[in-house]
């Protein structure tokens, strides 16, 4: 008897859980015949003077899509959290490889998006690098269908995401597209920074110039658009990110981790850690857990605090400052191997002049001394164009 009650314990969990995901009507005809729906084209009718008709015909034409339920559904066993396992996925060597290529590719643009906003190079690199690998994985579902099955279908944030379908429909009036022409994840992010639909109206710009934000089409927009996020909230230029500390002998950093990731204390206000090597400024304990592994503590200063503004993770923004940290090394690197290579050539190339010289005379020298100069004004020895930005895109 006991096998059987928990059986219909497990059982009886397992349906309230679907009945929680999936409504009835969630994989039911299209959304223009429900009440809930024909409610918010109303409400977007009311406040935007939206065309009513042709709301519904939007809706008429998208269905509510399970597999997003699926993916956005919290796992069943979600077991415990790993920083070391997290950290493994995004911070190696195809990715590292691909944000080189990206930051050599796009060099004058970060340039300027640096210059411009304060964020660092790397930080921005790193970011598209963590969301989408540089615009591979930019998603592959409708946005309309997909913010419009979470906003009725999934009530633990149905406002949110009605919201976020708000911003959409707003955003392509804006754009004058289409709002079926967008596509990104399951949770309506776009673009290569993953941009959800209120924050590409709010801090998306046109950083090519060309007239249009194109989050998807244009890494140049999406690199501004990073850049501008980030100073937007706060990133602090030139200052630390986080600094590796130690727990005191009897320190407890419970209470400390319960105040937050919000920077509000001084190191030296913490007694549960040793400060010593901290900057004094305020600052959040951040504990990064692997199971089986000591427990990792931090300081998370105002930069890293502006990290989790993008993705709210202490993961997700030890793992930016980390591939940052990664890229910037090996992109110094290559810069440094590149000169060593020029240098070289530029030696055995005088070497091989030097070594030549003897077997003409100065008459016969002369000729082809005077072609190389003639060369020297043309295409040949021009600076090599800016590649990023524009460029690319033309």
């Amino acid at each position: 008897m006991k096998v059987l009650g928990f059986l219909g314990q497990v059982t009886r969990g397992l349906l309230l859980a679907l009945a929680w995901t999936l409504p009835a009507t969630a994989t039911v005809g299209n959304f223009a015949s429900r009440d809930d729906v024909q409610a918010f084209i109303g409400d977007m009718k009311l406040r935007h003077d939206f065309d009513a008709a042709e709301l519904a015909a939007l809706f008429g034409g998208i269905h509510p899509l399970p597999t997003v339920l699926k993916a956005i559904a919290p796992p069943t066993d979600p077991g415990r959290r790993s920083w070391k396992a997290y950290r493994a996925r995004f911070i190696e060597s195809k990715r590292l490889k691909a944000g080189l290529g990206f930051w050599q590719r796009h060099r004058q643009t970060l340039h300027e998006a640096t210059t411009r906003y304060g964020v660092p190079e790397e930080v921005i690199v790193a970011i598209i690098g963590i969301e989408t690998l540089y615009g591979h994985n930019t998603g592959r579902f409708g946005t309309l269908a997909a913010l419009a099955t979470l906003a009725f279908d999934y009530p633990p944030r149905a406002e949110l995401f009605r919201k976020e379908l708000e911003e959409l429909l707003l955003l392509a009036r804006e754009q004058g597209r289409s709002p079926l022409d967008y596509r990104g994840s399951f949770a309506g992010a776009l673009g290569l920074p993953q941009f959800l639909p209120s924050s590409a109206r709010q801090w998306a710009v046109d950083f090519d110039g060309d007239g249009a934000i194109d989050l998807g089409a244009s890494p140049a927009d999406a690199i501004g658009s990073v850049a501008r996020f980030l100073r937007e909230h706060g990133w602090q230029t030139g200052e630390m990110v986080t600094t590796r500390i130690e727990l005191a002998a009897d320190g407890n950093p419970q209470s400390l981790l319960d105040e937050g990731i919000r920077p509000v204390r001084l190191p030296a206000d913490m007694p549960a850690i040793l400060s010593a090597g901290a900057v004094a400024k305020p600052a959040a304990l951040i504990d990064l857990v692997t199971p089986a592994t000591t427990t990792e503590y931090w300081l998370g200063y105002q930069n890293f605090y502006v990290l989790t503004r993008y993705n709210r993770s202490s993961f997700y923004a030890m793992t930016v400052h980390q591939f940052a940290e990664a890229l910037k090394v090996a992109y110094q690197q290559d810069i440094a191997d590149a000169g060593s290579r020029t240098t070289a050539q530029k030696v055995g190339g005088s070497r091989t002049a030097a070594t030549q010289q003897p077997h003409h005379s100065k008459a016969k020298a002369a000729r082809p001394c005077r072609a190389r100069r003639a060369t020297g004004g043309g295409a040949t020895h021009r600076a090599p164009r800016s590649v990023s930005g524009g460029c690319v895109r033309a």
